[in-house]
Formats: C-alpha cells, sequence, structure tokens
C-alpha cells in the first residue's frame, strides 16, 4: 500500500512519524522533569559510597562528594539536560519503532525480520553499555578523578555541571562502544570480516581496546584500566563467535 504512495505522501507520513516521536519524547522527558527527587536520586548515587556497586566490589571508605553550583541557572539547565536524556532513553523503543514502521514496508520479508533482529540487538546494546557504566566505570572513575589530589593544600571543588556531563558523556561512548557485535555482524554478512581475520588480528585488537579504555577513563588507576578493558575485550570474543556464526 505504501509503494503506491506519492513522494510527498511519503514526505507527510515521515512527518508524522518524527511529530510522533518527538511528542513521545517530549511527554517522557516532562515526566522525568517532574520526578526530579527520584532523578536526581539516581545520578548522583555514584558520588557516595553507599552506592551499591562500591559495596559489591568491597570499597567502602566512607568517601561522599559535595558538588557545588557556580552559575545563577545551571541548576535549572542541568535539570533540564538531564530530564531530557531521560526521556530520550525512556522513549527510544517508540522512536524505533516508528523509524521500522516508516521503512518496513519498502523491505522483504527476510529484510524486515533482518532488521528487526539489529535494531533490536543495537538498542539492547546501547543499553547495556549505558548500564556498565553507570553501575561501573563511571562510579570507579568518580571515585578516584573526585578524590584524587596533587597536594593536601588543594581541595576539589566539583561542579554539578561537570559531574552530569562526565556521567551522560561516558554513559553514550560506552553506549556506542558496546554496539560492536552489532557492527561485526552486519560486517560479516556483508563478508567484510570473519573469524579468522579478526582471531589473527586479536593483539592489534587489544592494543586498541587498552587506548579506548584509556580515553574513556583518563586515569592513571590501573585496577580502573583493567575494568573498563575487561568488557570490551569480552565484547570483541563474543563478536569472533557472532561473526563465525554469521559467515557459517
Amino acid at each position: 500500500m505504501s509503494e503506491q504512495l506519492t513522494f510527498w505522501e511519503h514526505l507527510d507520513e515521515l512527518r508524522s512519524c518524527i511529530i510522533r516521536s518527538l511528542v513521545v519524547v517530549v511527554v517522557a522527558a516532562a515526566a522525568a522533569f517532574l520526578l526530579k527527587d527520584w532523578l536526581f536520586a539516581v545520578v548522583l548515587a555514584p558520588r557516595s559510597s553507599d552506592f551499591v556497586s562500591y559495596r559489591l566490589l568491597g570499597i567502602d571508605e566512607g568517601f561522599a562528594l559535595h558538588l557545588m553550583n557556580t552559575g545563577l541557572t545551571e541548576q535549572f539547565m542541568t535539570h533540564m539536560r538531564v530530564a531530557l536524556y531521560a526521556g530520550l532513553l525512556l522513549a527510544s523503543p517508540y522512536v524505533l519503532y516508528q523509524l521500522f514502521r516508516f521503512v518496513s514496508p519498502g523491505l522483504y520479508q527476510n529484510e524486515r525480520r533482518a532488521a528487526t533482529k539489529m535494531v533490536g540487538s543495537a538498542y539492547l546494546m546501547f543499553i547495556l553499555g549505558t548500564a556498565v557504566d553507570y553501575f561501573l566505570i563511571f562510579p570507579l572513575t568518580v571515585r578516584f578523578l573526585g578524590t584524587y589530589q596533587v597536594s593536601p593544600d588543594v581541595d576539589n571543588m566539583l561542579t554539578l555541571l561537570s559531574y552530569v556531563d562526565t556521567l551522560i558523556g561516558m554513559s553514550f561512548v560506552m553506549g556506542v562502544v558496546f554496539e560492536l557485535p552489532v557492527v561485526c555482524a552486519i560486517l560479516g554478512k556483508m563478508g567484510l570480516i570473519n573469524s579468522r581475520l579478526m582471531t589473527e588480528y586479536r593483539r592489534h585488537a587489544i592494543v586498541a581496546i587498552l587506548i579506548v579504555s584509556a580515553i574513556i577513563t583518563p586515569t592513571t588507576d590501573v585496577f580502573t584500566l583493567l575494568v573498563v578493558a575487561l568488557p570490551i575485550w569480552l565484547l570483541y570474543e563474543v563478536s569472533i563467535w557472532i561473526v563465525k556464526l554469521t559467515n557459517t
């Protein structure tokens, strides 16, 4: 039915898809904005040693980072930024559904099934990467950088804005990094890579993983670096297995 639509009718359908997606994102962001206490209880939890990850890792030093505000509008704008990011995360399944609903009529049945698996896998891996960052990588980074001092005479005065920007930035980066198995599966399906090639270049990949891990967590703490590199290395090993299955 959609194949009989004119070019302008396709544009109208795309516009409707975008508008519906934006409405859901705005509604989700507004809900997150109104739930300020719950939202920032989640966002600010890693700054205290009471955070669940510290307890599970046996890190209990009784530390709590004190965040400060230095701008008149900074707290309000940070509140809006966090609410918008939360709204995007909450509404992303619906947005993906709308985009898939728009393009799916032009796909064959087998292409539609493959696209569904790819989009669903990409979304789940992004959420998994965000969760790994929130529960593991970001807390260790905050603990190290937030308490690091070049001298006892120099106190850390951390702003709310820097804390939130670091959390959102690292969460987005880890979400993208966790797309590695999906990207490798696509490249394997296209015949651009294979499991033998990935196995041969495993040592090069490990070096690249360590470099990426050092960029994600710019600390001198070897333990934190290894904690970040380990899940990425596991993703690479899983990607080899996925590509092997794809090429068979």
